[in-house]
């Protein structure tokens, strides 16, 4: 039931009416020194973040309204469990001075927090960009926009259908998706606990998000293509798009367009500054959909999701937090460009080759802190003095990487000299006028270094003569009433106070006037204490203001700069991510790979970054590898269980990813023809949520591969067919193979233990045979993890079921099993011949027919 603001106090109204302009978040209403929660919002709250439920007079009739609240310093505490539970936030403040407003303080909501648009440090992954992004929908296809709002990156395209929306926003990572809904017509009402059901949205919408996306409906009309450009033009206050690159494209405006106008209905005050807006294209990077990402553990393991034992954890030796996040960022979207790729290659190289500029470049960037993200909070005017003092202390360190950049080949490189003259001043004048250590807090003093303004020093050095007089009076009193534990104290409820215990009541001279009655002890005031309170407060009051206003200005001239502080901090940030490829590369004895346009993949000596990391020194076996479009375009690789068929495909996968990516790569050459997609299907499990087998899980990643690989794809497959009976897993595994031979024509590694399928490299051109060797002596068989030419005639499944331990008679009488199907098995004798292209058996041959006796 709707509550009439009416009929509660004006206080209470107060609150209603802000309530009711924001009826799907928790609104934290400022009252003092604590945020109180009211009404539903109090019992959520409290439930929430394990605070008690109380209750205070304001509702009509007498009625008690249920109300939780924090204290306000410990609003960081509290804030970022709210949003982790999903929850949108509105932080109302008091706008004037309650001890100088008349009648009831005035409050407005000065921003809402929300997963997507979180600006405070704390509450942030350091090495993870934190994605807001809005998509639209047309009748021509997609339009994607994603934001940073801690960094300013603010980025748009279009993209053709939801397949390719669900695989950006799976590479983003965005924590929050705006899209265009009529939030009540799918049945949502707005409360601060409910979430959007995807099941309302219809299939494409459904298609388009992957799996747990925090959906935030907003009115379709804010995705308007004129709303949208309007808000784009005035957002960057320029008369044309046409400089951004998307003029031409409006459903990628209607989508920016989109993220501007929420960030202002959001942050109102606070809105960060963005630098500029990229316009890009799907196909401008390596394309990996999120199976591929799983698979090859790129920033997480597949068994548990854990960072450790990942390849980015393997690279990541950035100092810097927005370092960190470039090699994230660089990992999940390899480049495709060959200039570009070279660049980043010419830098490493020249890293590489230059140990002692890399180590010093390294100890220049260990004084620099998260410049991206401290632009973003000076550009929103919420910096405090240790994040100001942060900034001021980075930008001096760029005047000795410029110097460090000088005489430097590599583009990365020299864009690093010269240093920006205003940056190096206003990390001068930042460093000078802040105190080392600034309190967090820019209202209450302590912030500017003495010596730098005049009045501030005067005004301190009268609050010094207050607290010297402070220290004679208390002294003077002691003496004159022989309470010899009298104290002068302080509160910021009761002011200025002596503070006499019980024992020494009788002493307490008829002039003190009584001021607070406690367990212990009473306190009092006299009138020449009073006066000197007021003295005091006056005088502190206007030391905090104008030591406030000096920070102001600064900050403000720091906020004058944040475009070019954002672009320094980028290139900043790029140098990091190169440094730690190039110690990698240094550490692990990595070599550049030579990229080109061929179509080719060759590699000499490879070897799996992160399982070689993990392995003793020197005991990971380096395998060769050539694909390419005639005659070695698909692999058949046989060879059992345990042998490393699995992490042979997985090292080439991942030297292509790090080739293009622009690091260096292990093994003792590499060729990489420019990959445009890389697919795996390699393991895979029930899908219980959709009701899928394993066998469906197969077939659905393999259909997927057949239907968009291209001649310039890696295609990895592992085991396609085991999940149903042997004849049919056998022919599908036949049948794919063939197409991706001879239709599709992508570089291609098929593991199979059906080692029938040799038999297709005599009957279709450009497929080879390889096996992964093994020893085999009378008692056990050792794996020699090399892939050599040549296909394997068994798959010592029946070895392997042995060494993990299965009884000896199952396994005598699994042996005598085999030797009677093999004796029988007339398939496998025809399949070695090779069968004519799209020629397959018409009938199915039995496994189990027993031999002519």
């Amino acid at each position: 039931m709707a509550k009439t603001p009416g009929a509660y106090t004006p206080m209470m109204a107060q609150f209603l009416a802000l309530k009711e302009q924001h009826p799907d978040v928790l609104l934290l209403y400022r009252m003092g020194d604590f945020y109180e929660t009211f009404f539903e919002d109090a019992r959520v709250a409290a439930a929430e973040l394990e605070l008690t439920l109380t209750s205070r007079d304001g509702g009509p009739d007498g009625q008690r309204i249920p109300m939780a609240g924090v204290p306000h310093h410990a609003l960081d505490n509290y804030l970022p469990r709210l949003i982790a539970k999903g929850y949108r936030v509105a932080i109302c403040e008091q706008m004037e001075d309650p001890a100088l407003a008349k009648g009831l303080v005035r409050r407005e909501v000065v921003r809402v927090v929300t997963p997507g648009t979180i600006l405070d440090t704390a509450m942030l992954r350091e090495k993870q960009n934190n994605y807001l992004a809005a998509v639209s929908r047309g009748a021509k296809g997609f339009g994607l926009a994603y934001c940073d709002a801690s960094t300013g990156e603010f980025a748009t395209t279009e993209l053709a259908g939801p397949e390719e929306v669900r695989r950006e926003l799976e590479r983003l990572g965005a924590v929050e998706c705006l899209l265009p809904l009529d939030a009540r017509a799918l049945g949502w009402v707005p409360a601060p606990d409910r979430r959007l059901d995807p099941a309302t949205l219809d299939e494409a919408w459904r298609a388009a998000l992957p799996e747990g996306t925090y959906v935030t409906p907003r009115a379709p009309a804010s995705f308007g293509l004129e709303a949208a450009q309007r808000a784009l033009l005035t957002q960057f206050g320029v008369a044309s798009l046409e400089g951004f690159g998307c003029a031409g494209l409006p459903l990628a405006i209607a989508a920016a367009g989109a993220i501007v106008a929420y960030l202002g209905d959001t942050q109102r005050a606070q809105l960060p500054l963005f630098s500029g807006l990229r316009t890009y294209a799907d196909a401008r990077c390596l394309v990996l959909d999120a199976a591929t990402r799983k698979h090859l553990e790129l920033t997480a393991t597949a068994r548990d999701g854990s960072f450790r034992g990942s390849l980015l954890h393997l690279l990541d030796r950035t100092r810097t937090a927005m370092g960190g996040r470039r090699l994230r960022g660089w990992l999940q979207a390899p480049l495709v460009d060959l200039a570009a790729i070279a660049a980043r290659h010419d830098a490493v190289a020249e890293l590489v080759g230059q140990p002692g500029l890399l180590r010093a470049l390294g100890e220049a960037l260990g004084g620099v802190r998260d410049i991206e993200r401290l632009a973003g909070r000076v550009a929103a005017g919420t910096a405090n003095g240790r994040e100001l003092r942060a900034l001021g202390e980075s930008l001096a360190e760029l005047p000795a990487v410029a110097a460090l950049a000088v005489g430097t080949r590599a583009a990365p490189l020299a864009a690093l000299h010269p240093a920006p003259e205003a940056l190096v001043d206003l990390g001068n004048t930042i460093r000078a006028t802040l105190v080392d250590t600034p309190p967090i807090s820019v209202t209450e003093g302590g912030l500017i270094r003495e010596g730098m303004a005049p009045e501030v020093d005067a005004l301190r050095a009268g609050l010094g003569h207050d607290e010297a007089w402070l220290a004679a009076f208390e002294a003077e009193e002691r003496g004159r009433t022989g309470i010899k534990s009298l104290k002068v104290g302080f509160t910021k409820a009761f002011g200025y106070y002596i503070e006499v215990t019980h024992a020494n009541r009788a002493l307490v001279p008829a002039e003190y006037q009584r001021k607070q009655t406690l367990v212990n002890c009473e306190r009092f005031v006299t009138p020449a204490l009073k006066a000197r309170e007021v003295a005091i407060l006056d005088g502190e009051q206007r030391l905090w203001r104008l030591e406030h206003e000096l920070f102001a200005a600064l900050r403000g001239r720091a906020a004058d700069l944040v475009p070019l502080i954002q672009a320094v901090g980028g290139r900043l940030a790029e140098l990091d991510a190169l440094l730690s490829l190039a110690e990698v590369a240094l550490a692990r004895g990595y070599v550049r790979p030579v990229v080109n346009a061929l179509p080719r993949l060759r590699v000499e000596g490879g070897r799996h970054p992160v399982v070689e990391a993990l392995l003793p020194s020197g005991t990971f076996v380096p395998n060769d590898a050539l694909l390419d479009a005639e005659a070695d375009r698909l692999m058949i690789l046989t060879g059992p269980n345990m042998a490393g068929k699995s992490t042979y495909m997985r090292q080439l996968a991942l030297i292509v990813v790090l080739a293009q990516l622009g690091s260096f790569v292990p093994a003792t050459m590499a060729e990489v023809g420019v990959v445009d997609r890389i697919f795996t299907r390699i393991g895979a499990v029930d899908d219980l949520a959709t009701g899928q087998s394993t066998f469906m899980v197969e077939m659905n990643e393999t259909a997927n591969i057949l239907r968009h690989a291209t001649p310039r794809s890696l295609v990895l497959l592992d085991e396609i067919g085991r999940g149903t009976s042997t004849l049919d897993g056998l022919s599908i595994a036949w049948a794919v193979s063939e197409h991706l031979a001879a239709h599709v024509r992508a570089r291609t590694i098929f593991a199979t233990h059906y080692h029938e399928l040799t038999g297709l490299a005599l009957s279709q051109p450009g497929v080879r045979t390889c096996r992964v060797l093994v020893e085999e002596t009378e008692d056990e068989v050792v794996f020699l993890r090399r892939v050599v030419p040549g296909g394997a005639d068994r798959s010592y499944g029946i070895e392997v079921a042995r060494l993990a331990g299965l009884p000896a008679a199952v396994v005598a009488r699994a042996r005598q099993v085999l030797g009677t199907l093999e004796r029988n098995n007339r398939l496998a004798a025809s399949l070695r011949k090779g069968l004519p292209a799209q020629d397959m058996p018409q009938a199915q041959l039995s496994l189990f027919e027993e031999s002519a006796t």
